[in-house]
């Protein structure tokens, strides 16, 4: 693992998956899956469905405005640039 993903680990609901770390969230009856992948520094959304096994990924400009900001808060806190989260593959 590298050192953004650890200190991401750290933070509230992240945890590390080799080069990657993820958190679920859930709130007005939408369920995202949010990675960021360290190679890359860069930040995907996932839209998890009802059923809870199948996620497709979604633009940022579906996702709501506080969950981002909560993203950029946490890439912050864990020595990140905040930017990486807007940053497109």
């Amino acid at each position: 693992m590298g050192e953004h993903v650890d200190a991401l680990a750290d933070r509230e609901g992240w945890r590390a998956e080799d080069f990657a770390a993820r958190v679920h969230y859930q709130g007005a009856g939408d369920a995202f899956s949010i990675e960021y992948y360290e190679p890359s520094d860069c930040v995907l959304y996932w839209k998890v469905k009802d059923d809870g096994e199948t996620a497709v990924p979604v633009g940022r400009d579906t996702v709501p405005d506080p969950l981002r900001e909560r993203i950029r808060e946490d890439l912050a806190a864990a020595g990140i640039d905040a930017d990486a989260e807007d940053r497109r593959l």
